[in-house]
């Protein structure tokens, strides 16, 4: 019974705690609240209109697709979801118009995997500690915790 124990404690210390990151649990944001101008460094910007169409400059991969290095741009759909972890943004690249490279780029000897056409990013939702909605994904290795946070920008 002990060694049975000792490998199930084992094989849940393997993972990180992002590895099954279910959401913030906030179930309260409104799309009124997610529309408007979000940005991120290096030039990255998401317009999420208020009738559900996107516009995207610069948005890195998620997740592992971040080490892939590339940076899309275009035009897309967005819809706030909700589900028992709580809210998410679901934006999805659909008419890819750029494709540019993070500086420096990954110092990989393999050629850069090439960039899709059409993406699909999920970004958590949450509220900062002014009561504002925030959103966010994680990149890289998901149980590193490393998170792209998007700010509201009052610019339009």
């Amino acid at each position: 019974m002990l060694g049975g124990l000792v490998l199930a404690s084992s094989v849940l210390t393997a993972c990180g705690p992002y590895q099954y990151y279910d959401g913030t649990g906030l179930h309260d944001a409104t799309p009124a609240e997610v529309a408007g101008v979000w940005e991120n460094i290096e030039g990255t910007r998401v317009v999420f209109r208020e009738d559900g169409t996107a516009l995207l400059e610069k948005l890195d991969g998620q997740e592992f697709d971040f080490d892939d290095g590339w940076r899309l741009s275009g035009a897309g759909t967005w819809k706030l979801t909700d589900a028992y972890g709580g809210q998410r943004v679901r934006l999805a690249l659909t008419a890819r118009t750029r494709v540019e490279r993070r500086v420096p780029s990954p110092a990989d000897e393999d050629p850069a995997p090439e960039a899709p056409s059409t993406y699909t990013w999920r970004f958590f939702v949450d509220r900062d500690r002014h009561d504002e909605v925030a959103l966010f994904f994680f990149y890289g290795d998901p149980d590193s915790g490393n998170a792209y946070a998007m700010k509201h920008s009052t610019a339009s």
